[in-house]
């Protein structure tokens, strides 16, 4: 049993495909931002595989500077192995993945000289029977377009400001590839874009829905669940077989309305941060 560690993501890809394809709910955060690297190389990015005395890979790991590791679903033997194995364990301040899978690698990792807490508890949903709102809101869906662009980081900064991320951050080269994709659409009505929602690119069959966000002037009206449902729409007609989302554990309302349009519960997560 033992951890492989490397800086190509198609090296990562190819180890761990299997295992991806095996469960690419569960395997949906490693998927999408492994993808991302296929696409343009991630400076300091570590990806990471478990193997199993037999060859099977039955857990994975990614890790970009200076953010914190992303865990897959893996052995909790793993978990706590990847504390020795990985070469920047030393300047890790943070954990995400399943919460058994977290905690046992920050227990590992803080021993008996730090402790951690939970910044934020998340639930993987995954898309059921498609229920849009009925009534929809007043507006239609639209494409976001190259012009777009300004708003929708500007937009997607007041995102990260209310989930507790920086808001310190350019985020337009986040944006420009989901807007040259298609793969971002607005709400709009007479009055312009009042919400937005994009979808990750289609991969080992899974999408996921991400940023979905009205400003607060629009929010109390519907337009959040509709442009939901129309990324959602958009996914599975560009051929996605499961389409997924997280919500904040803390916030009710979002998880009620994801729910209403038809989305189910699959496994929590946690981010923690160490002390």
């Amino acid at each position: 049993m033992s951890w492989h560690i490397t800086e190509d993501a198609v090296a990562f890809r190819a180890a761990a495909g299997a295992h991806f394809a095996a469960d690419p709910a569960r395997n949906t955060v490693l998927l999408t931002l492994s993808e991302g690297g296929l696409r343009r190389p991630i400076d300091s990015a570590r990806y990471g595989w478990w193997t199993e005395p037999d060859g099977r890979v039955t857990g994975a790991f990614l890790f970009t500077l200076p953010h914190e590791p992303a865990l897959g679903p893996m052995p909790v033997r793993a978990a706590r192995a990847l504390v020795h194995a990985l070469p920047d364990a030393a300047v890790v301040t943070g954990v995400r993945g399943e919460e058994e899978t977290a905690e046992a690698f920050a227990r590992e990792l803080c021993g008996e000289n730090r402790t951690w807490t939970a910044t934020r508890r998340m639930r993987l949903y995954r898309l059921g029977t498609l229920t849009p709102p009925d009534p929809a809101p007043p507006g239609g869906p639209r494409t976001a377009a190259a012009a777009s662009v300004p708003l929708a980081a500007s937009w997607m900064r007041d995102y990260a400001r209310d989930i507790g991320e920086s808001a310190d951050v350019d985020y337009t080269p986040n944006i420009e590839p989901r807007v040259t994709e298609g793969r971002l659409r607005f709400w709009e009505t007479g009055d312009g874009p009042v919400s937005m929602a994009s979808v990750s690119p289609i991969v080992a069959g899974q999408a996921r829905v991400s940023t979905v966000f009205t400003p607060a002037e629009f929010r109390g009206r519907g337009y959040a669940g509709a442009v939901t449902s129309a990324v959602s729409r958009a996914a599975l007609e560009a051929g996605a077989e499961q389409v997924l989302l997280f919500t904040d554990l803390a916030n009710p309302t979002s998880n009620a309305l994801y729910q209403r349009l038809g989305y189910r519960p699959v496994i929590d997560h946690v981010g923690l941060a160490l002390t």
